[in-house]
């Protein structure tokens, strides 16, 4: 979608008339409903510098321009876009990136990273360089007419309130693989971004390339399709067994089905742990990719979608496998079917509204279902981890009514975790009083599962069998705080438990793929770093957000740590409903040790930092124990209402 389009002529008129920011205004609202003051400001800024750039007979004035053209698939906008023909009259189509900038800092150890002063504060951001090159990737692996078509495309940044200085950050080597293949032009450099352009550009196309760019086939490269495919070749872990064939064969037909009909398609896969839904979900992407389908795969844990990526990395640029993996929160400008297929996994952590600040967007489940004409949504009601977790079933039902959708429900049942273990996932749920089951005895399965005295023992045991394939991992429940100053340091120890001299670090914050890699079996990892991912074995911490007590299982939510996230918004609730905000986070630290005790496929070990607790898990393992299910009830609320002695403060 392109917001403003014109001749280099009509372009400078408008410029001299001072209606550019308006004409892009008015055509903005029209398409896209929006936008902001700031926006505005930068045109009326960014467009008096292109001005300058384009004032040369060089350039012809009937060469095209297009501004803010909205990227496929990906939901971001290209500031400025020229087209035109090389003199060889070759296809030609200049990409600049436009930024408002004055300052910017290197950020080591992270590839193509800066760091600049945007809105109120510093933020990490791509470097100007990177997002250009990352723009005309985008469409030349989306566009398959501008591939066929043999459009060559020429990315650039141009900072034009940047004062450049000798060894400047914004040159440094750290960005020399992305500067030498977008150049970054800064102030004083309208005469040599003019030489850029007219390099490319010598003559016009009569608006063709703008033409091909805007309506040509979207659909993936066959460089992605081989990275996906790759990916599934030699893993056995990825075959689709029973009720998993079932349902991918039936996201095939709907897939097909919403591609040439105008009903939109909703498959709604419930399914516990280890039930195959992220493995489903992957063979979808790759088969649908390869029938040319416009496929993303959303998650709103980042912690799947980088290990996913680096996996793919070995043989690909990174900026071509992440764009085939998505947050949840990036639809919400999307327009209608502008994908062909969504694929979301995890939807049950899926968010009302989306933005750093919850402030943008209506829905995220009615803003994917918007964007796709098939969306998939993989989910388990019973792993929402955080307060502000509310994707459901009846709400997706909903929504997919509202689009005149046709909506089909399945289930997945058969596991393929935790040694194939459905009686563990029901005794597990019973245990943790998450759900009445019959498995109240314990289970009747070759799975490695132990309770640990000591923590340290625990720990010895997962550093020994991850010695064999690099495939355990500790995790714990979010009970420790974070330390801010030991986030890149591994000397310093978040998790202690004084008693017995064990002391572990956080997960460090210079590696978002904890998971798999190898040197972070040596620290800990929580939650948000392993839903959604797997183990052969795990050894689970529980802290003291969890405890027995006078015959009840008792969830604390004021032992968890002020920097953990998930409980954000408990303390305003608790404050207004005392009962509503205890239960809801009853539901999400049993959900939350749920998950963490299901990432295993081989084993479980487990230590509870509160004995009772230690030795209700012993009891309830032993065969011919017998147990009586207690539902939720005051008396637990009440318990919970004790702890608010303690002094609470990080909970907004």
């Amino acid at each position: 979608m392109i917001i403003y389009e014109a001749t280099k002529e009509e372009f400078m008129d408008h410029v001299t008339e001072d209606s550019i920011a308006v004409k892009i205004y008015e055509s903005m609202v029209g398409k896209m409903g929006r936008t902001s003051a700031s926006e505005i400001n930068s045109w009326n800024n960014s467009m008096n510098y292109m001005y300058k750039v384009l004032n040369t007979c060089q350039i012809p004035n009937d060469i095209t321009i297009a501004i803010e053209y909205k990227v496929p698939a990906n939901g971001r906008r290209i500031d400025f876009i020229l087209t035109g023909l090389d003199e060889n009259n070759q296809n030609s189509v200049v990409i600049i990136e436009l930024k408002q900038w004055q300052h910017i800092s290197v950020v080591e150890h992270k590839d193509g990273v800066v760091e600049t002063f945007v809105g109120r504060g510093l933020r990490e951001m791509t470097h100007p360089s990177y997002q250009a090159l990352t723009y005309a990737n985008l469409i030349t692996e989306y566009n398959e007419t501008v591939r066929n078509e043999q459009i060559s495309l020429y990315p650039c940044a141009y900072l034009h309130n940047y004062i450049q200085t000798n060894n400047d950050p914004l040159t440094d080597v750290l960005y020399e693989k992305y500067v030498s293949e977008a150049p970054v032009f800064t102030k004083g450099d309208a005469l040599k971004l003019r030489g850029f352009i007219s390099t490319y550009i010598k003559k016009t196309d009569h608006k063709k390339l703008l033409y091909l760019i805007e309506h040509g086939k979207i659909k993936p490269s066959k460089s992605l399709q081989d990275a996906l495919l790759g990916m599934l070749d030699g893993n056995d872990e990825f075959m689709m067994i029973d009720e998993q064939k079932v349902v991918f064969e039936t996201a095939i037909h709907m897939a097909m089905k919403a591609r040439t009909s105008d009903k939109k398609q909703v498959l709604i896969v419930e399914g516990g742990p280890g039930t195959g839904k992220s493995v489903l979900g992957i063979n979808l992407l790759v088969n649908l990719t390869s029938k040319d389908f416009l496929c993303q795969y959303v998650t709103k844990n980042s912690a799947p979608r980088e290990v996913y990526t680096k996996k793919l990395q070995k043989n690909h640029k990174k900026a071509f496998i992440t764009n085939m993996f998505k947050g949840s929160g990036v639809f919400y400008e999307s327009i209608n079917n502008e994908l062909d297929v969504l694929i979301v996994d995890e939807a049950h952590r899926l968010n009302e509204k989306s933005g750093l600040f919850k402030n943008k967007g209506e829905n995220q489940m009615k803003e994917i279902i918007h964007a796709a004409k098939f969306s998939v949504f993989f989910i388990d009601e019973y792993q929402k981890i955080a307060m502000h977790d509310v994707g459901n079933k009846e709400q997706i039902k909903n929504y997919a009514l509202q689009y005149g959708a046709e909506i089909v429900e399945m289930e997945l049942e058969s596991q393929f975790r935790c040694n194939g273990s459905d009686s563990y996932l029901a005794w597990l749920d019973d245990v943790l009083g998450i759900r009445e089951t019959a498995n109240f005895e314990g289970f009747d399965i070759e799975y490695d599962f132990q309770i640990f005295d000591d923590p340290n023992e625990l720990r010895n045991q997962i550093f020994e069998k991850n010695q064999l394939d690099n495939k355990a991992r500790i995790v714990a429940g979010y009970c420790w705080d974070w330390k801010s100053d030991g986030k890149g340091n591994s000397n310093i120890h978040d998790i202690s438990i004084d008693e017995h001299n064990f002391h572990m670090s956080w997960n460090l914050n210079n590696t978002t793929t904890w998971a798999i890699d190898p040197e972070s079996v040596d620290q800990a990892g929580c939650i948000h770093t392993s839903q959604g991912l797997e183990f052969n074995y795990v050894g689970v911490i529980i802290g003291e957000d969890l405890r027995y007590r006078n015959g009840e299982l008792i969830t604390d939510p004021f032992k968890r740590a002020k920097t953990d996230k998930s409980l954000s918004g408990f303390k305003k609730m608790h404050k207004e409903d005392r009962h509503k905000a205890l239960k809801i986070a009853d539901q999400i630290i049993k959900n939350t040790y749920r998950t963490l005790m299901t990432r295993g496929q081989k084993g479980c070990y487990v230590y509870c930092v509160d004995p009772d607790l230690k030795e209700y898990l012993t009891r309830r393992i032993q065969k011919k124990h017998e147990f009586v299910y207690m539902p939720y009830s005051d008396s637990m609320l009440l318990a919970a209402e004790q702890a608010a002695a303690y002094e609470v403060n990080g909970y907004e």
